[in-house]
């Protein structure tokens, strides 16, 4: 009996080692480092924000680093900012995302682009049913069909690049690009389109050594998000709030280190990464201990998951019945 026992306990010691060597031999595509010292970065919405303060964090890291956004006023004050608090100058172009031709014309005067972060954002967390309709458009253009303009300039450079070594492109997606939110149809529908991008690009590319990072961000403290919160529903805030609020210089500093290590997906706080887990899905990973992460989690982040719902469902069958 006692060697049935001991039989048993090292066959379950055994099971998750062998697991782990499993999906060591199946995790795809394979791990890898993206070097940015001395080579290209190029980030859009780099005049504020957390673009700027990723423009800022590579610039110390040691890369070129090109700055794009609409206004050229503010492009200068952001390189100025840069080169006061590093002393490093970076590279400014004025271009509308929306504006495939505008884009192009960008990134070929920039020069053939290693690490392409697409970090433009427009948010105006509404109810659809009061929504403007170009209010929706902008969103759907800027942080969807604008991803795709920069995407479609920059290839060609990236896969005819001659030094060969690994190069990224990173999509600045939200936590709201993760799970829908009250106020956030707009929002979310053109952040859950970058995912679908994100998947079917990195298929299409890995071939060529690029890979392809999602980086998640909740609120984070920028010129922006003062201006959502005037607008804001009582709702969107009552159901966001639990996330708390990040600093850009943080969402930067994980934002860059996730790409630099060719993460799928990278989450900027403990809440990301559960969701992260949580909507895994059919989506690469180059981690196999996160993998493992992910299958052991699946089920007991469900149920978090059916929890949160039941407390956001309650929270708005509370305010309407309040309004009532």
């Amino acid at each position: 009996m006692a060697d049935a026992d001991l039989s048993f306990l090292a066959l379950c010691a055994l099971l998750p080692i062998l697991f782990l060597i499993f999906l060591k031999l199946i995790v795809r595509p394979r791990p890898v480092q993206i070097p940015i010292k001395s080579r290209h970065v190029f980030i859009t919405g780099g005049s504020s924000g957390i673009g700027l303060a990723l423009a800022r964090q590579a610039a110390t890291e040691g890369a070129r680093v090109t700055i794009l956004a609409r206004s050229l006023e503010k492009l200068e004050e952001a390189k100025t900012s840069i080169r006061l608090s590093t002393g490093i100058d970076v590279a400014i172009v004025s271009a509308d995302v929306c504006d495939f031709d505008a884009v192009k014309a960008a990134v070929e005067s920039a020069g053939p682009i290693d690490v392409l972060i697409c970090n433009q954002g427009v948010f105006v967390a509404y109810e659809l049913e009061n929504q403007e309709m170009k209010e929706v458009r902008d969103m759907i253009d800027v942080n969807l069909i604008g991803t795709f303009n920069l995407v479609k300039a920059a290839l060609p450079g990236m896969k005819s690049r001659s030094d060969r070594k690994p190069v990224s492109i990173a999509f600045m997606s939200s936590q709201a690009g993760q799970v829908g939110i009250y106020g956030y149809t707009a929002y979310s529908a053109s952040k859950f389109g970058l995912r679908g991008l994100a998947e079917a690009l990195q298929h299409e590319v890995i071939a060529d050594d690029i890979h392809v990072s999602l980086i998640f961000p909740p609120d984070t403290d920028t010129p922006g998000f003062v201006e959502e919160n005037k607008k804001k529903p009582r709702l969107t805030s009552i159901i966001a709030g639990s996330s708390g609020v990040m600093q850009a210089d943080e969402v930067a500093k994980k934002a860059l280190n996730g790409i630099k290590s060719g993460s799928f997906f990278v989450p900027c706080n403990f809440e990301g990464f559960l969701l992260a887990i949580a909507t895994a899905g059919l989506s690469p990973q180059r981690s196999y201990l996160m993998a493992f992460v992910e299958v052991v989690s699946a089920g007991v982040l469900r149920i978090a998951g059916l929890c949160f719902q039941w407390t956001w469902y309650g929270s708005i069958e509370k305010w309407h019945a309040q309004k009532k």
